[in-house]
């Protein structure tokens, strides 16, 4: 049976090792990325994170929350992202995703809001196998 949650946020960053900024809407490329994103063109072409997790991780440490902190570059709410595997695919508004990997290596150098990460723990990457634009409100649906 088909799950689905909504996307809260679109963001991105054009340099790595920064965090990403909220925009209205984003273009998704077929196998390059989230248009003007740094990861674009990347093994790793988009983020996916849960607004529930980044939401308990930063209330735990009294830290305000906004969509791209952590690196993604899209959040996702009431979808439990930690069900999908590599090969699985996700619908985001007029794209077509698939998952090529869970979690990533956390290297000293990478960035961290406050000395916390969630992507290499909790992200989901995804290559674009089909582009479109994507906006807050969009249904997330895994097919």
């Amino acid at each position: 049976m088909p799950r689905r949650g909504t996307l809260v946020a679109v963001c991105l960053s054009g340099q790595k090792g920064t965090a990403k900024e909220p925009v209205e809407m984003g273009k998704l490329v077929a196998d390059w990325g989230l248009e003007g994103d740094a990861h674009a063109g990347t093994e790793r072409q988009l983020s996916l994170l849960n607004e529930e997790k980044a939401l308990q991780l930063t209330r735990a440490y009294g830290l305000p929350y906004r969509p791209g902190v952590f690196a993604e570059n899209l959040v996702v709410r009431d979808l439990d992202l930690d069900q999908l595997q590599p090969g699985d695919r996700l619908r985001v508004g007029e794209a077509l995703l698939e998952v090529v990997q869970r979690g990533k290596e956390a290297k000293p150098h990478h960035y961290s809001y406050h000395g916390l990460r969630l992507l290499p723990t909790d992200g989901i990457f995804c290559r674009v196998v089909k582009g479109g634009l994507v906006r807050q409100g969009d249904p997330v649906e895994q097919v």
